[in-house]
């Protein structure tokens, strides 16, 4: 049987147009494949009880998506040449083995549903794996928080010394911004997480649909209820996913650039495993840290991610335009990139070394100021007073540090609030759906 396209009335389309028009579609769509199995799969159950397809014929249907679906899960899927796209291939492949039956499956939806339904059902995966390793992170970065938190080192503002830091209060900042970071991806899921099937073109089908039905076959949290917005959906879903990505791909970048900064000779305040590093072609004594360079490269590509997404879509008015088409070659690689820099930023901060002693070098003496600044205030000097003095002090080179500190309120060196950062993380976590969709897909899968 001769692959046909799905909006195919006999007329040949000129192959450079087609060539054009195409794309990276039969690239990019791989990777939606059992997503788009999935969705056929809820899609012909709802459509037997509209009785567009029979109690005999469903039973085939759903086997023959069971075994593309295998095939899509053992990375056998393949779209043949002269077939347009994903959803193109899955028909083609049941009515190879059904005859006209696998030709019943597109009653009542569209391509720009179909693709709407796959890109949610593939990003809210992603979405998962992302959270997962972000939350491996976060612990990590909280172990490593709880065991440094009595190791000083300096803070800094404006790249000079300020006041005393600690590597609990590095590691466990960064922790933080993590949990802060997984509070939009959450947002991010519950925006993914809503069904357009049904929507069909944008302006729904005569057909006797229930989407409700679908919606809970899928797992979704509900459904994406005007079907002109579930169009405008499309770029929309990808752009705050994007945003969500970008957020978590900013704090590693941030630590990134800390890592980098602070593994050098003039810092030398953190060692990198020598495994993690790389050497120079002419100077014998380099480690470099490249990870951390191409980590913090690759998650500033990330944050461009959002404005790519946004001028593709941001001129387009209601109704699906082919524009959105070229999202799919941006987004969809994004996620492995970012997956990639969490699991090389988790190896290498589980495996880091501090400096214990770094401020008994003298060159940071006068990061103590404040607290002597703040011991005399707390004895009676009125403190614009203390200030003055301390400064005149350090002035005259009669400035000698008290390195004694002692910082007891939230969130200070003596007081991390880990556990409170921690209580952050698991509430988010928490709010994810992630066991509702698990449970709908295996039983769909399994036809239960």
């Amino acid at each position: 049987m001769m692959a046909q396209k799905l909006w195919d009335k006999g007329k040949a389309t000129d192959a450079e147009i087609e060539k054009f028009t195409v794309g990276r579609d039969r690239e990019m769509d791989v990777y939606l494949a059992k997503y788009d199995v999935l969705g056929s799969m809820a899609h012909i159950k709802m459509l037997s009880t509209i009785d567009l397809i029979g109690k005999d014929e469903l039973p085939l249907l759903l086997a023959e998506l069971k075994n593309i679906y295998k095939l899509a899960e053992e990375g056998e899927f393949v779209i043949e040449d002269g077939v347009e796209d994903v959803h193109s291939q899955v028909e083609l492949m049941l009515t190879r083995k059904l005859g006209d039956l696998g030709k019943k499956i597109h009653s009542g939806r569209s391509r720009n549903d179909q693709v709407l339904l796959d890109m949610k059902l593939y990003s809210r995966d992603q979405i998962k794996i992302i959270a997962q390793d972000t939350l491996k992170l976060f612990n990590i970065l909280i172990h490593q928080s709880e065991e440094h938190k009595n190791i000083l080192m300096p803070g800094y503002t404006h790249l000079q010394i300020a006041m005393p830091s600690s590597f609990g209060l590095w590691f466990g900042a960064y922790a933080e911004s993590l949990a802060d970071d997984m509070e939009v991806l959450l947002a991010a899921w519950k925006i993914t997480n809503r069904n357009p099937l049904g929507s069909a073109a944008g302006y729904g089908s005569s057909f006797p649909l229930n989407r409700q039905m679908t919606t809970d076959l899928l797992g979704f949290d509900s459904m994406d209820y005007n079907v002109v917005y579930a169009q405008m959906g499309r770029g929309k879903m990808e752009k705050t996913v994007a945003f969500a990505m970008a957020s978590i791909a900013a704090t590693i970048s941030k630590m990134a650039f800390d890592a980098c900064m602070f593994t050098s000779q003039n810092f030398g305040f953190i060692k990198l495993p020598d495994e993690c590093t790389t050497g120079s072609s002419i100077m014998p004594h380099k480690k470099n840290p490249d990870v951390f360079e191409l980590t913090r490269a690759k998650c500033n590509k990330i944050q461009t991610l959002p404005q790519q997404i946004m001028m593709i879509m941001n001129n387009l008015p209601s109704g699906y335009f082919r524009d959105l088409q070229i999202i799919k070659e941006i987004f969809i690689p994004s996620f492995e990139e970012l997956r990639d820099c969490l699991k090389m930023t988790c190896h290498i901060m589980s495996e880091i070394k501090v400096k214990e002693d770094i401020l008994d070098d003298k060159k940071y003496d006068y990061i103590f100021s404040v607290e002597e600044v703040n011991r005399l205030a707390k004895n009676g000097m009125p403190f614009r007073d203390a200030y003055k003095k301390v400064g005149l002090d350090i002035e005259n080179g009669n400035f000698v540090p008290n390195k004694d500190i002692h910082h007891t309120h939230e969130g200070s060196t003596g007081n991390l609030c880990n556990d409170k950062i921690s209580l952050l993380m698991q509430n988010t976590m928490d709010s994810f759906t992630f066991k509702k969709v698990n449970d709908a897909e295996k039983k769909l899968i399994d036809n239960k």
